[in-house]
C-alpha cells in the first residue's frame, strides 16, 4: 500500500505530557495509516537559511521553548535517524540545493506529536528543514520531488499550525474569552477548502494574502508544512480530517491525504458482502 501523507497541527508542547483532547487524538492517527518503514518530518520549528536533512544516527530530543514545566523537559524521544533516507532524500530533492546537517534533532513539532503515535521510539525518523529564502512556488516544487518516497513506506508528515499567533494566544490567556477570534476561523476554512479541493494555487495564495492571513501566521514557517504534505499528495488521496477544532486562536486541524486501515475494512467489507 501506498503511503498516506499527513500534516498534524502540534499546538502547545504541554500535548506532550496532558491527556487532552488534542493527544488523544494525535495517539488516533496511528491507527489510520499503515505502520511506517521511517517518518520523514516537515516541522515548523526548523526554519532555516538553507534546505537541511537531519544526518545523525542518533537524534538529540529539542526542548526548544522556555518557561513549561520540569517534567515537559525530561521528555526523550530516542527514536533512530536514518542516515540512508537522508541520503535518499538529498538525492530527490537535489544535492546542489540541500544538504546534510548533524546540527539538528527533533524539536517540539516532531517529538510531542511521535510519542503519541508511536510511543515505543522504535520508527527511524528524520527532519527536513524549511527554507525561509524560497518562494511559495519554490517550496511546493521542492516538497512534490518527495512523492516517491510514499511507495518506499515513509511518511511524510509535516507539523505546523493551521493558525499559529503566538501573541495573540498570550493575549487570550489573560481573558476569559478562549473563543477563536473570526479571522481565526475565516483562514482555517480557506485552508479546508483549498486541500479538499486539491487547489494548490489557492493553498499557495493564502499567505500572505489569504482572510486573515497575517494574523493567522505573522510568519510562514507554521504555514509551510501544510503546504508541503499537499504537495506530496495527489489527486487520487482521499482528505480526511481526524482531528479538528480550536485551541483558543490556534487551529489544530489534521490533514490525512491517501487510503486508511478504515478505507481499506470498508473495502474488504464490500467485496465479502458481494461475493
Amino acid at each position: 500500500m501506498r503511503m498516506p501523507v499527513l500534516f498534524v497541527g502540534h499546538g502547545s508542547p504541554m500535548n506532550a505530557i496532558e491527556d487532552n483532547e488534542w493527544s488523544r487524538g494525535f495517539r488516533s492517527l496511528s491507527e489510520l495509516v499503515p505502520r511506517p518503514r521511517a517518518i520523514l518530518m516537515v516541522s515548523g520549528h526548523w526554519y532555516t537559511n538553507g534546505t537541511l536533512i537531519t544526518g545523525n544516527e542518533r537524534p538529540e530530543t529539542i526542548h526548544d521553548f522556555y518557561g513549561f514545566p520540569r517534567e515537559l523537559f525530561a521528555v526523550q524521544y530516542p527514536a533512530p535517524g536514518d542516515v540512508d533516507l537522508a541520503r535518499q532524500v538529498r538525492k530527490l530533492i537535489g544535492e546542489e540545493r540541500s544538504e546534510l546537517s548533524n546540527e539538528w534533532g527533533f524539536d517540539h513539532g516532531t517529538w510531542t506529536v511521535l510519542r503519541w503515535m508511536y510511543p515505543q521510539a522504535d520508527i527511524p525518523v528524520i527532519q527536513l528543514s524549511i527554507n525561509a529564502k524560497l518562494t511559495m512556488a519554490e517550496h511546493l516544487d521542492l516538497a512534490k520531488s518527495l512523492a516517491p518516497l510514499r511507495d518506499d513506506r515513509v511518511l511524510i508528515m509535516g507539523s505546523g499550525n493551521v493558525t499559529h499567533n503566538l501573541r495573540d494566544l498570550m493575549r487570550q490567556m489573560q481573558t476569559p474569552d478562549f473563543s477563536p477570534p473570526d479571522w481565526a476561523l475565516n483562514f482555517d476554512e480557506a485552508v479546508k477548502k483549498a486541500v479538499t479541493t486539491r487547489d494548490r494555487k489557492s493553498l499557495i495564495d493564502l499567505w500572505p494574502n489569504g482572510p486573515g492571513a497575517r494574523q493567522a501566521h505573522p510568519t510562514p514557517d507554521h504555514f509551510l508544512p501544510i503546504l508541503y504534505t499537499a504537495a506530496a499528495a495527489d489527486h487520487a488521496d482521499q482528505v480526511r480530517f481526524q482531528i479538528e477544532g480550536f485551541d483558543r486562536s490556534f487551529s489544530m486541524r489534521s490533514i490525512l491525504y491517501g487510503y486508511t486501515f478504515l478505507n481499506v475494512v470498508a473495502g474488504l467489507a464490500r467485496v465479502i458482502n458481494t461475493s
